[in-house]
């Protein structure tokens, strides 16, 4: 049995997508960000950079075992139970770098930017369009590899997980916003369905229900 502990946001349901596309048994815990609750002595045990999600794999080899950060969750689920990433060669290569482009870029880039478009006491202009501006560079990055392969590793793969739960939500806000860089952005739309219509994915997606 695996603990989860996530809440409902995109970095959160990385996690529980990989889990239920995995077929593995977890239990959830919620750890509600709004009220601080990853700051919690506890969870700090699990989790050292007070951020979910966080796992604790309990019939790990050498005993229970807990990994934080999205990227390294999903990358060990995968080698736990040989899905999602090739062993070796290209797959595996192709694969990462596009799970390491999520992390680096599309995470931190559309968290800065929801933040300050909805969150900040005060509306920054500069700011704001600067992220707008990111967000969209890399929304057309995704766009012409989705041209090139079906999904991201080539295969379907940890790399289209990890991203998934972010564009889903913003797509369509980014593509209005900066039309002229993002495009019509045909080749992310066909992904986007592709991957939303897999039943583990679907399932991922409601995690936690609050």
């Amino acid at each position: 049995m695996i603990d989860l502990y996530t809440w409902t946001t995109p970095n959160g349901r990385k996690a529980s997508i990989m889990l239920e596309e995995c077929g593995l048994d977890y239990a959830v815990h919620q750890i509600n960000i709004g009220k601080n609750e990853q700051f919690a002595p506890e969870f700090l045990k699990i989790s050292p950079n007070n951020r979910i999600p966080a796992i604790v794999d309990n019939d790990a080899e050498g005993g229970a075992l807990s990994v934080f950060e999205s990227g390294a969750i999903l990358i060990y689920l995968a080698e736990k139970t040989g899905k999602f990433l090739a062993p070796k060669g290209a797959q595996r290569v192709k694969a990462l770098e596009w799970l390491m482009w999520q992390m680096g870029g599309v995470g931190p880039m559309f968290g800065q930017l929801n933040h300050f478009m909805n969150a900040a006491p005060e509306k920054i202009p500069y700011a704001i369009e600067r992220y707008q501006n990111e967000a969209a560079r890399l929304m057309r990055i995704l766009d012409k590899r989705l041209g090139e392969a079906q999904y991201l590793g080539g295969d379907y793969s940890i790399a289209d997980i990890i991203t998934y739960p972010w564009v889903a939500p913003a797509f369509d806000l980014i593509a209005k916003a900066k039309p002229d860089v993002v495009g019509e952005g045909a080749n992310t739309r066909r992904w986007l369905a592709a991957v939303g219509a897999r039943p583990g994915v679907q399932r991922g997606m409601a995690v936690p229900k609050v």
